[in-house]
């Protein structure tokens, strides 16, 4: 660390002590400094609209952004800050500039299958299929890190399998890239006393815990006694000072649950400060579609997401990641946002997306490599994939559009027990798919916003693709 470095986490460690002692005296006395300080004219908007916010006693959010600085560990938010300016300013115009240069999407983050190894079997997951034999070595995990960062990447989510399964190497992998935010989504059993000291000391990494709704529900598809180590391993983090999510995988069983004002309320009681909503994809030959959300349950998800945003505000940031849509101008995947890399390497454009060209742990593939494979670079001709932003993603609102992109890219099926063809896949979600439309499409004559293409400044060029309808939606 060099000598700037050093100075600088002093005075953050400083400002941090400072606001902790007296939030609501200091927190803006320190803002009022920065507000003399800064010299760009946007920095002083963005000052002033904090100040703004903050000390509004009716804005939930000003009570929320008290309690998780109060309530989070000093050397957590010291080593934090770092990575956290680095995903939000700095990885901006490196990635711009690396679009320019390579003409290929490049992610803000990557999602990466750690190892296919856990400790559960729930019902309707692929992972479950392969066992513990598929792992990523931790040379080729961080030269994924590597290679990423030198083009603005520099957020990196691991899943599995159970990826604490592989604890040590996740926090290697935070202590040698703090420049870096690391995110695990976990089933929580093994988040034990000693994992949790880790986390602390670290502080650049961020764990999801997946819960299923209540006991019954949860303990159903993942067995017996996971709702409970699951509560208890929440209790660890929230004890120590661990700010954390919980991702909510809705299916027709468990929509009716974690869909009511008193669950969301119950996550916030046991400490959580941001959610991860998923609608249930039957991705891999065994899945069942039985499982997936009516249209009713989606459209209701959808109504009370915005409901607890806009209105009756809960204090807990949620990520719906398949209504959004309207948010993030579409699908996210193909590397525009994000993208998907399996623990047996194979680059997918989506973690639902098990289809690929290359494989990362080819010494001859690198990071750029996979982002200019023909999937990707099919993803990227036909993004959005509809006029309705509620109708973002090509395999489950869509299907005809993840056929076509995978019959003209010649990407195989990275499915290692029993290869997936396309068209299997999309037997399975077409039906949905089809009463989906009529859903939100009304949704959309009603909400003209919906329809709204929201771009990252110029980081997209606001175009029509011309491939955007040479497919059958439900073909």
């Amino acid at each position: 660390m060099g000598l700037k470095e050093a100075a600088l986490n002093v005075a953050i460690k400083q400002g941090i002590d400072y606001v902790k002692k007296d939030y609501d005296t200091n927190l803006f006395k320190l803002i009022s400094w920065g507000k003399k300080m800064v010299k760009e004219e946007l920095h002083l908007k963005i000052l002033t609209k904090l100040e703004e916010r903050l000390s509004d006693p009716t804005n939930v959010y000003a009570d929320y952004v008290k309690r998780v600085i109060m309530n989070t560990d000093t050397n957590i938010i010291l080593k934090l800050v770092p990575p956290f300016v680095n995903a939000v300013v700095k990885s901006y115009d490196i990635r711009k500039a690396a679009m320019q240069e390579h003409n290929c999407n490049i992610p803000w983050a990557v999602l990466i299958d750690i190892t296919t190894a856990c400790n559960l079997k729930c019902k309707g997951c692929w992972a479950a299929e392969y066992g513990d034999k598929l792992n990523m070595s931790y040379d080729d995990l961080n030269k994924i890190i590597q290679e990423g960062k030198a083009v603005g990447t520099y957020v990196y989510l691991y899943t599995g399998g159970e990826p604490l399964v592989r604890k040590n190497d996740i926090i290697r992998l935070c202590k040698e890239n703090p420049d870096c935010l690391f995110h695990a989504f976990t089933n929580g059993t093994l988040c034990d006393d000693a994992f949790v000291q880790s986390i602390k000391e670290v502080g650049n990494l961020l764990v999801t815990i997946s819960i299923e709704g209540n006991e019954e529900t949860t303990d159903s598809r993942r067995g017996k006694g996971t709702y409970k180590a699951t509560i208890e391993a929440m209790a660890r983090l929230k004890a120590n000072g661990i700010p954390f999510g919980t991702s909510l995988c809705y299916t027709k069983d468990n929509a009716d649950v974690i869909s009511t004002d008193e669950y969301v309320d119950f996550l916030i009681d046991q400490g959580a400060v941001f959610a991860w909503l998923f609608s249930f994809v039957p991705v891999g030959c065994g899945a069942t579609p039985e499982l997936m959300a009516t249209a009713e349950q989606r459209k209701h998800m959808y109504d009370q997401v915005r409901k607890w945003r806009f209105k009756e505000v809960k204090p807990l940031v949620m990520i719906d990641f398949f209504n959004d849509g309207e948010y993030v101008g579409g699908c996210v995947a193909g590397g525009k946002q994000y993208f998907h890399i399996s623990a047996n390497g194979d680059c997918e454009p989506c973690v639902f997306a098990h289809y690929s060209n290359v494989n990362i742990k080819d010494p001859d593939t690198h990071f750029i490599d996979a982002l200019k494979s023909p999937i990707f670079m099919a993803y990227k001709a036909r993004q959005p994939f509809s006029d309705n932003m509620l109708r973002a993603c090509p395999i489950v609102d869509n299907p005809g559009a993840i056929k076509k992109i995978v019959e003209e890219s010649g990407a195989k099926s990275t499915d290692l027990q029993s290869p997936e063809r396309v068209e299997d896949l999309i037997g399975k979600t077409v039906d949905v798919a089809r009463k989906w439309k009529e859903t939100a499409d009304k949704m959309a004559e009603e909400h003209g916003f919906i329809q709204w293409r929201i771009r990252s400044v110029d980081i997209y060029k606001d175009y029509e693709s011309e491939h955007i309808k040479d497919y059958d939606e439900f073909e």
